[in-house]
């Protein structure tokens, strides 16, 4: 069984996106909606972090803007 997977934004995030220029935000939005939200491996599109970054990921969503994830395969209930 394949398994999709699903994207949760921290609190954080939303408030770094309203920050943003709408149109920028948008544009990252539609990026994880088209690349990360439901699809089967999200490792394909990033990059591991080394060092104290270690566990997360970063996605280069536009030319000036990452995207910094941590990828859990399994949902505790």
């Amino acid at each position: 069984m394949k398994m999709s997977y699903k994207v949760d934004l921290r609190k954080k995030a939303h408030k770094s996106l309203k920050k943003l220029d709408k149109h920028v935000a948008n544009k990252i939005i539609n990026w994880i909606d088209k690349n990360l939200e439901g699809c089967e491996n999200p490792r394909l599109y990033g990059k591991a972090l080394k060092g104290k970054y270690k566990g997360k990921w970063r996605y280069e969503v536009l030319q000036n803007y990452r995207i910094i994830a941590i990828i859990k395969d399994k949902i505790d209930n």
